[in-house]
């Protein structure tokens, strides 16, 4: 998960792979299939880890916590200097050819995956009157996520966790909930 985070599916060079996890290039291929089938698992990996406060985040008592604590989260995994700079999910598809279009695929349905969870936890904020309805659901969904691809360029062009700090307080000021 690592090698591919910090370069990318195709920069991700099999004996980069091999070495990260201790193990010859044919134990790879026997245990995982290929470099697709292993990156697919470091996706779920990915997701399950280090992003899972993006799915356990909508189980915060309201629509602005669960706001302010994935956009929070989000400022820790990027500032934590343990991990590799920016977002796998968008690390992961920089300068992917055409051969790597079903990774491309894989990393939208991720990032939509995190969409859809957002959208339903605001229809359910719209419902019990906490947000408007004048805001559609997806489009607050959408904006969310792109505060934190946002975030995850920023953190890959090596912003300070104060700045990244400063651009979420801004955020979080501007909510209309």
């Amino acid at each position: 998960m690592r090698v591919f985070w910090e370069k990318g599916y195709e920069g991700a060079r099999m004996n980069d792979l091999t070495s990260a996890m201790g193990i010859n290039r044919s134990s790879l291929y026997t245990i995982f299939g290929d470099k697709e089938a292993l990156f697919h698992r470091a996706i779920q990996r990915y997701k399950d880890g280090p992003v899972a406060f993006v799915w356990d985040s909508v189980r915060e008592p309201t629509a602005r916590r669960t706001v302010e604590v994935l956009l929070q989260k989000a400022v820790d995994l990027l500032a934590d200097p343990r991990n590799p700079r920016g977002c796998l999910s968008i690390q992961g598809a920089l300068a992917a050819g055409t051969e790597a279009e079903s990774i491309k695929e894989a990393l939208i349905a991720f990032r939509k995956n995190g969409e859809a969870t957002l959208k339903k936890r605001f229809a359910q904020a719209q419902k019990e009157g906490e947000i408007s309805r004048d805001f559609h659901a997806g489009d607050l969904a959408r904006y969310i996520l792109t505060l934190l691809t946002g975030l995850g360029v920023q953190g890959a062009n090596g912003a300070t966790k104060a700045q990244l700090q400063t651009i979420v307080d801004i955020a979080l000021r501007s909510l209309p909930f």
